[in-house]
């Protein structure tokens, strides 16, 4: 492609919209513009890149035995409520776009497939004959994002693989498991990107297991908590860890004491001169679960530790039972507005005590009259701790467990794990910090979704069995930006050789010059000939310009017919170094080709 024919302009400036480096770089090098919040066109030269990142993850996944498909995006809501989704992804997450058609049919422009593909073999599959099975799609997927941002990072609209297996076995959908788990470290491995692959909470797809892909990266907005002997790696939403041990309590009875603003544990460490691993703290939640039952929950935790919202969360869904319910729709610390909708009276918030009064709560067929009290681990073996006395401005110290203070019945591990905790398979390990971007996600479903849509096979032994299920998810598109994020320097996008929109471009350094032009216009046809993609900058423009431009760009390799012409030679940039290289014009594309190989090797 001749640039000069190519819809390419480039901006010198940051765009005022992007935040991160990634972002900034594919706007200011026109690989993709913003069209609405959160929706961006992929123009020639990014369509370029996420059409061979497509064909990486497809020639994996193919090699794995699974068959392409394409399924609607548009679903039926009936589907998702089958599934018991459509309030979680309607309300609770709120991602779905919903939509009513001229008929009043209620329909979702699909974030996942998982509804389609179960009707899908429910009506198809009949015997143990046709399993295991596994298709996959590529496609634009839909989520209402609340704050759509870092570009193709957080979009409304996005391209992804999605892929769905059906076992008649646990061990078959492991296998499954297992190949995705290579082919997906090959895709990351073969776009030549550094990542990790952690284990995962399941969040609203379920499950039993799950494992997300994270490119390493600065600007990632995940946190990645592993250890260097290789044993362990996580998401910190899901990462345990052996927290440090408490300290010896220096208080020997119980008493009341007056702790004027200390409504923190920094501050109430400092008051009462004690670490905060001899302190309960005690934390409000609101839980909405989809019964409309809204439960305050009190979470009792070691003063040291945070409280982890997504193992929070998946404990309260285990309990949704107890309210007549089968989710939590919404998880909130309740500011003041809300807790004047169910507060009988002020709250004594930064002094609550684990034994909170129910009467705080007024009384509503809609709030439970109860409040829901769990004590993290971290908690549960401390003595003569300090917690909250129910009285603003008053604490208690020298306080135990069933005697001054029940034990909360259900004891849960809500804590979040952090660096330099000790590792739970080896405690010499602590625990190291990495940020990271999710780019694929592997889950094993098992019968979540066949059960509650009702689809089954007949066994060898002629029984109807439910569908054992897996789901494996990669982002075409934040794969590609990743691949930026990861790998930039100040003048522009430093692309990995697989999966940048072209190999070479050759920048004429004065298009007035005959013998530029002629060796470049011949370069230009040998290469791409050879199947070396090569763009040829033939505008009128400084020669200045077009180098700032092939660096904005991040195009591998830049051949400059220039001072070196007279010698019989080419000069060769290597964008991800700047190292120059003078190669005679007849070996130009065996060197090239050379590179190349190696570097996609």
């Amino acid at each position: 492609m001749r640039l000069s024919q190519m819809l390419f302009v480039t901006l010198r400036e940051d765009p005022a919209e992007a935040e991160i480096p990634s972002h900034k770089l594919l706007l200011r090098a026109g690989y993709i513009r913003r069209i609405g919040s959160g929706i961006y066109a992929y123009l020639p030269l990014m369509w370029r890149v996420l059409k061979k990142v497509s064909q990486i993850v497809r020639e994996e996944m193919d090699a794995t035995g699974a068959q392409e498909c394409l399924l609607p995006q548009l679903q039926p809501a009936d589907l998702w409520r089958e599934s018991g989704r459509w309030d979680t992804y309607t309300q609770a997450e709120g991602i779905m776009f919903s939509l009513t058609d001229r008929r009043d049919t209620e329909l979702g422009l699909g974030p996942t497939h998982e509804e389609v593909i179960t009707t899908i073999a429910k009506d198809m599959v009949r015997s143990y004959r046709q399993l295991p099975l596994h298709l996959y799609q590529i496609q634009t997927k839909f989520r209402d994002e609340i704050r759509p941002r870092f570009g193709l990072m957080r979009g409304r609209e996005f391209i992804m693989k999605d892929g769905y297996s059906f076992h008649t076995s646990e061990e078959s959908l492991k296998k499954t498991y297992q190949d995705m788990d290579r082919a997906y470290s090959n895709m990351l491995r073969r776009s030549g990107l550094e990542f990790r692959a952690v284990d995962a909470d399941s969040g609203a797809i379920g499950g039993s297991g799950s494992q997300e892909f994270m490119v390493l990266a600065e600007a990632g907005e995940d946190e990645v908590l592993y250890t260097e002997d290789g044993q362990y790696a996580a998401n910190v939403e899901k990462a345990v860890s052996i927290p440090a041990d408490a300290e010896p309590s220096p208080f020997a009875t119980f008493e009341k004491r007056e702790t004027p603003g200390t409504d923190t544990i920094d501050k109430l460490g400092k008051f009462l001169k004690c670490s905060p691993t001899q302190v309960v703290k005690n934390v409000l939640y609101q839980a909405v679960y989809d019964s409309g039952i809204t439960v305050l929950v009190l979470v009792s935790i070691r003063g040291d530790q945070d409280v982890n919202q997504v193992k929070l969360l998946n404990e309260l869904t285990k309990l949704a039972p107890n309210y007549q319910a089968k989710t939590v729709l919404f998880l909130t610390v309740p500011d003041a507005e809300a807790q004047g909708k169910w507060a009988a009276k002020s709250l004594p918030l930064g002094y609550m005590a684990p034994d909170l009064a129910d009467d705080y709560i007024a009384g509503s067929k809609e709030v439970n009259s109860k409040f829901l009290r769990l004590v993290d681990r971290t908690a549960v073996d401390l003595t003569n701790f300090v917690t909250g006395s129910n009285e603003s401005g008053y604490h208690v110290v020298g306080a135990n467990w069933n005697k001054e203070f029940p034990l909360p019945a259900t004891v849960v591990g809500v804590r979040t794990a952090k660096k330099g905790d000790r590792a739970v398979h080896n405690p010499e390990q602590t625990l190291q910090s990495a940020r990271g971007i999710e780019v694929g996600h592997i889950f094993q479903l098992g019968t979540k979704y066949s059960q509650a849509m009702g689809a089954t096979y007949t066994s060898e032994q002629g029984e109807e069995m439910p569908l054992i299920m897996g789901c494996y998810g990669v982002g075409v598109s934040r794969l590609a930006q990743s691949a930026v994020e990861q790998s930039y320097d100040k003048d522009g996008i430093i692309w990995p050789v697989a999966i940048a929109p072209y190999h070479a471009i050759i920048s004429i350094p004065n298009i007035s010059d005959a013998q530029q032009v002629e060796v470049a216009e011949k370069l230009y046809a040998e290469l791409n000939q050879s199947g070396i993609e090569t763009l040829l900058d033939d505008r009128d423009e400084r020669a200045g310009v077009k180098f700032k431009d092939a660096d904005l760009i991040g195009i591998p390799y830049r051949i400059v017919p220039g001072r070196s012409l007279k010698s019989g030679k080419v000069e060769i940039v290597e964008r991800a170094t700047h190292k120059s290289h003078e190669i005679l014009i007849e070996e130009v594309n065996a060197t090239l080709k050379e590179w190349i190989d190696a570097a996609i090797k």
